[in-house]
């Protein structure tokens, strides 16, 4: 049996596994992910009920046929303010991504393929940017603005991007010295066109993961900020608000408050994960 450069051919059977697990892993997140976005953007057209209503005679009711997921404590439906709530939630989460997105590829891109002292300097600036914990830094910033939604994406993205703009420059740094890349540039090619036209090509797969996992962490950070009164405002709901009113309540057990919530930031992320992990593990199984 022969091996290319000593390395033994992976068995038929165990790369069609790593296939079907990879594209299972893929769907599964993907369907989830389909699911959440579906029920928030577009659940108020199937249940027609107003998240801010408040139905007196109906406070801290636990679900019934008239309220699917229960009242709170003044007597709005849950099921549409947990609508509400996925909404704002994914209004505020997903431009927060792209922005954290978009900056760490900047950055990264910039120190890769600049002057050796713009790397060292963007690189001692991000060391210190990333020894704060980005938590305690949105709760610095959140509390010293009024949280709106334009605040808050603000905030979100112009904290998500230093450990992708760290991945951008070192994934960036390992192609500069390629064969095609020094031949582009002995043809006149600019930084920019080498980044956009050769290295964003090539680690378009590893961006393409990294930004799937930036999405989770935006819900998550974004339903942290708001349980403790700092993100979306009320009356406005938020996943994080809605659990944290729940937890509020807990000594009267109010299960239909903190269960649902919760299992949608829970579900949020994981599908985001899910999402990652198959394209990561998809990329494995096509070399």
């Amino acid at each position: 049996m022969s091996a290319t450069k000593g390395a033994l051919p992976r068995p038929v059977s165990a790369r069609l596994a790593a296939w079907v697990g990879a594209r299972g892993t893929l769907a599964g997140g993907a369907a989830l992910a389909l699911a959440i976005c579906g029920f928030s953007l577009f659940g108020g057209l199937a249940w027609h009920a107003s998240p801010y209503a408040i139905h007196g005679h109906h406070t801290l009711m636990a679900p019934t046929r008239a309220f699917p997921l229960g009242t709170d404590q003044i007597g709005r439906d849950l099921l549409a303010r947990l609508i509400a709530g996925g909404r704002a939630t994914l209004i505020v989460a997903l431009p927060a991504s792209m922005l954290g997105f978009l900056l760490g590829i900047a950055y990264g891109l910039a120190a890769a393929l600049g002057p050796r002292w713009l790397d060292a300097t963007l690189m001692r600036l991000l060391d210190a940017v990333l020894a704060l914990p980005s938590l305690v830094i949105l709760i610095f910033f959140a509390a010293l603005f009024t949280p709106g939604t334009f605040t808050l994406i603000l905030l979100l993205g112009l904290t998500a991007w230093p450990g992708l703009a760290r991945l951008v420059r070192n994934e960036a740094i390992a192609q500069r010295g390629r064969d095609f890349i020094l031949a582009a540039r002995q043809f006149g090619g600019g930084s920019a066109y080498i980044a956009r036209m050769h290295i964003l090509r090539v680690i378009a797969p590893i961006l393409a993961v990294n930004g799937t996992f930036l999405v989770g962490d935006q819900i998550l950070a974004l339903s942290g900020l708001s349980f403790l009164g700092l993100g979306v405002q009320p009356p406005m709901a938020s996943w994080g608000g809605l659990l944290e009113a729940g937890l509020n309540l807990i000594a009267l057990d109010p299960w239909w408050m903190i269960l649902p919530p919760g299992l949608m930031i829970l579900l949020s992320i994981l599908a985001a994960n899910l999402i990652g992990q198959g394209l990561l593990a998809r990329q494995d199984t096509a070399r």
